[in-house]
């Protein structure tokens, strides 16, 4: 991670999580190989992960080596952080910051499976233990 401060993490949009996504699979890659990750999955153009690329190096959420011709890109921040970021903006906008209505919501959903559940369980199971 960087030495900024997780508070002050940059706010990736959509497209940037994807790219993000991609390195933290991938490790460090070119563009070409960012972009013939992201093919796979959906539409989208070489030039379009260049441009994003680029925006997020200066935005701060990538780091950029020159490699001869090619830049290597890497991401400048853990999956970790970056997720806790996101989530706490989500569940800020769409349940008033309650973390407990977002995980209600969840649980309502019926198409938990039963490994699903059991890991939900050990996840309280395990909060419960932290504050004994």
């Amino acid at each position: 991670m960087s030495k900024k401060s997780k508070s002050k993490l940059p706010a990736p949009t959509n497209g940037e999580l994807e790219i993000l996504d991609a390195l933290w699979t991938l490790g460090p890659a070119t563009v070409r190989d960012v972009y013939e990750h992201l093919e796979r999955r959906n539409e989208i153009g070489y030039t379009t992960v260049l441009k994003l690329l680029q925006n997020m190096y200066e935005k701060g959420l990538v780091h950029r080596l020159a490699e001869q011709r090619s830049h290597v890109y890497s991401a400048a921040y853990k999956r970790e952080d970056i997720v806790r970021q996101v989530t706490k903006g989500f569940v800020d906008r769409v349940f008033s910051g309650s973390r407990s209505q977002l995980v209600l919501h969840a649980l309502r959903d019926e198409s938990l499976s039963a490994d699903e559940i059991a890991e939900i369980r050990r996840a309280l199971d395990l909060l419960k233990s932290r504050e004994r």
